[in-house]
């Protein structure tokens, strides 16, 4: 845990996030505070990871359940069609926080996104 990390914060408790998705031992996923979309969720990772490239291999497999489990929920709430899975790496990818975390934004048909997530 770094101390000034706010995703750090809120796996600890320290900030009380109410609106888990899903968790399993090392990931959780919660709605992203700025959506650019109705269900717009992060996945994030329990422990401090800055990147990807730093998250160890061995924990794909709950990375891939949390993404699963939180996309069908998403899925459902929203009735979406479809959804993108997302992330940025380092401050030229246009990463915010430094902690390694993916984006999820549910899509439908003529959503008005198309162009505009990359």
């Amino acid at each position: 845990m770094t101390d000034d990390c706010v995703f750090c914060k809120i796996a600890s408790g320290e900030i009380k996030e109410s609106k888990f998705i899903y968790e399993n031992d090392n990931f959780f996923s919660m709605p992203d505070a700025n959506p650019v979309t109705r269900g717009h969720s992060l996945i994030i990772s329990k422990k401090h990871f800055e990147t990807i490239l730093d998250l160890p291999a061995t924990l794909g497999i709950e990375l891939l359940d949390c993404v699963k489990n939180t996309a069908l929920k998403i899925i459902e709430k929203e009735k979406a069609q479809g959804f993108h899975v997302f992330n940025n790496n380092f401050s030229a990818a246009h990463q915010v926080v430094k902690h390694m975390h993916l984006h999820i934004i549910p899509r439908k048909k003529n959503d008005g996104l198309d162009g505009k997530l990359a």
